[in-house]
């Protein structure tokens, strides 16, 4: 089979030949890997593995494991973008390690068995949040910089835009989101001014939006727009961001084989928490009351923290500025 497979046609299929295209350079609208050379390490690649990029975005990460992968290796590829399954048919058309899914990555156990791969997968790589061609395409709707509909869904064939959301929620709902997923000191001054506007007309676009949003906030950070924040909690709200993440680690441990590898990539401090503590809470293993005796093969932990956690370098943020803020967080699968 040649192209893009659909989700819900793997589960009436049980093998695949999709192919791609080598490629040598990055275009210009192409997604910039964060912390390459440290994902490539984190994963620990074997020439055999089965590896899993669960947000494939442009590829980037993608790309650079293949070449270490030989014949018998196999790298499966996740997004539920339809803009970046149509970039990946466009690369991708003459390797036979590849299989790409147009899906959630929530759906990976699913997907992992009907492979008959559960429990043999060697790396998962979660890399959260949006690609910059995400970023820069006003079509999302998730920046401010150039005018756009207000849409901000990652799969723009399901769900609702945050335009129908910002014009019916009530206002506690606007302002929990803000306050919780932007972690913005005056989301209640925001969502007030939000409601009072669309009073007076529907909001539809981003600038507009973020001329709301300036309206209501007193004091402006240097360098930092005022509507960076609530933008960042509406559409983590929209995509239900932080509940697909708890979601797809609760699959790890069964998809990966004892010594496979869960590498993930955070620019969001809700994010990292999330990952912290399910890496943590899996290494500790299970709880017992404190006047029990046990033995750590008692505990049972089934997972260890492989490494501290990594930041990029200046270099790296020279070259790439949204690179920032990114946390990688790296851990392996305990033999049993």
């Amino acid at each position: 089979m040649n192209g893009v497979v659909n989700f819900p046609m793997l589960l009436n299929l049980c093998h695949y030949n999709v192919r791609v295209e080598p490629i040598t350079k990055l275009n210009e609208n192409e997604h910039t890997p964060v912390l390459l050379h440290e994902v490539l390490r984190g994963l620990n690649l074997r020439p055999n593995g089965f590896y899993i990029d669960c947000t494939f975005g442009r590829g980037g990460h993608s790309r650079a494991v293949l070449p270490s992968l030989d014949s018998q290796g196999r790298l499966l590829v996740f997004d539920k973008d339809v803009a970046a399954i149509e970039y990946a048919k466009s690369l991708f058309t003459n390797d036979a390690r590849v299989i790409f899914i147009h899906a959630s990555f929530t759906s990976l156990i699913t997907v992992v068995k009907n492979l008959h791969m559960l429990g043999k997968v060697d790396g998962i790589l979660l890399d959260l949040g949006v690609s910059s061609p995400q970023l820069d395409n006003p079509d999302y709707g998730f920046s401010f910089v150039r005018d756009g509909k207000l849409d901000m869904r990652m799969n723009d064939t399901t769900g609702i835009t945050a335009a129908e959301w910002i014009n019916t929620a009530k206002l506690a709902e606007i302002e929990q989101v803000i306050r919780v997923y932007g972690e913005e000191r005056y989301a209640r001054r925001i969502a007030r001014a939000i409601v009072a506007a669309r009073t007076e007309a529907h909001i539809t676009h981003t600038v507009q939006l973020a001329n709301i949003i300036a309206s209501a906030v007193p004091t402006v950070e240097r360098k930092k727009n005022p509507a960076t924040r609530t933008f960042q909690a509406i559409r983590i709200f929209i995509n239900n961001e932080l509940g697909d993440l708890r979601s797809v680690l609760s699959q790890v441990r069964e998809v990966l084989r004892p010594g496979g590898r869960l590498v993930v990539i955070s620019f969001h401090s809700l994010e990292d928490r999330i990952v912290k503590q399910f890496m943590r809470e899996a290494a500790k293993g299970d709880d017992f009351p404190p006047e029990i005796p046990v033995t750590v093969r008692d505990i049972a932990p089934w997972f260890r923290i492989v490494n501290k956690v990594v930041k990029p370098g200046q270099e790296e943020i020279s070259r790439n500025p949204r690179a920032r803020s990114a946390i990688l967080r790296v851990g392996e699968k305990l033999a049993a």
